[in-house]
């Protein structure tokens, strides 16, 4: 994770989103365990407060469980739970606005889709 919090979201929620983001790219698998509460805050330097709300949200999300003693481990299924969210939410929000902006700045769809093709294929 870096250190770069932006001060227009609480930093909860920005943490919250950082291990979601761990999740989908695939760095946290389910049954892996997150770094203790007191080394998150150690190692950004954040109230220990900050952090645990972080982590409940996740467990009120189901997507991580705690295991009384030992901590803090991803579920079952988080990945593919978090991926169908995402998708959706793409779809239904960003998805509509960047259609608007194709439009209205004249571009065509499959120009700009062999160009993004192409794009990937030099990476």
């Amino acid at each position: 994770m870096t250190t770069g919090w932006n001060d227009n979201t609480p930093i909860y929620r920005q943490l919250k989103e950082r291990v979601i983001g761990m999740m989908l790219d695939g760095v946290l698998k389910a049954g892996d365990a997150l770094p203790s509460v007191r080394q998150v805050a150690a190692e950004y330097q954040l109230n220990p407060i900050t952090v645990s709300k972080a982590y409940q949200e996740l467990v009120d999300d189901n997507l991580v469980e705690k295991r009384r003693g030992i901590g803090m481990y991803v579920t079952e299924g988080a990945s593919e739970k978090l991926l169908s969210s995402e998708r959706e939410r793409f779809v239904r929000e960003e998805w509509p606005a960047m259609v608007e902006r194709i439009r209205r700045l004249g571009l065509d769809v499959e120009q700009l889709l062999r160009s993004s093709a192409a794009s990937g294929a030099q990476s």
